[in-house]
């Protein structure tokens, strides 16, 4: 399947948005569900949120749930981050990838499926 790219990302100040934009660099989607990631510096890569091919959308880490919206355009193929009310905690290199439900240790995991990209750095200045 196509490589995603992830794009948008840039400076803001603290309270600023920004709305991040995960498409394929060919082809398309496809129906897999698709998750946001981000790596902050000295921290392991996390997953933000993801979005199933029907548009179900599920924000998993605690720290953005009131303000990051996942969402996804079949008909533009694009699968999108909106963050609300940034704070310099949320500066990270935010990733996108398709992504399969596990079942491990008795949770529901989002296991990614594919290579990662270069992601989309996000800085948030206080």
């Amino acid at each position: 399947q196509a490589q995603l790219v992830e794009s948008g990302g840039g400076l803001v100040q603290a309270g600023g948005s920004l709305r991040l934009s995960c498409a394929p660099s060919g082809g398309t989607l496809g129906s897999s569900a698709i998750g946001w990631f981000r790596q902050a510096p000295g921290k392991e890569r996390a997953l933000v949120a993801i979005v199933t091919w029907t548009g179900v959308s599920t924000v998993y880490l605690n720290a953005v749930k009131a303000r990051f919206t996942i969402s996804r355009d079949n008909a533009k193929n694009t699968v999108f981050l909106q963050m609300n009310s940034l704070q310099p905690e949320d500066t990270a290199i935010y990733y996108c990838n398709r992504v399969t439900p596990v079942r491990r240790y008795g949770s529901l995991i989002w296991d990614p499926l594919g290579s990662w990209g270069q992601g989309s750095q996000v800085t948030v200045s206080s």
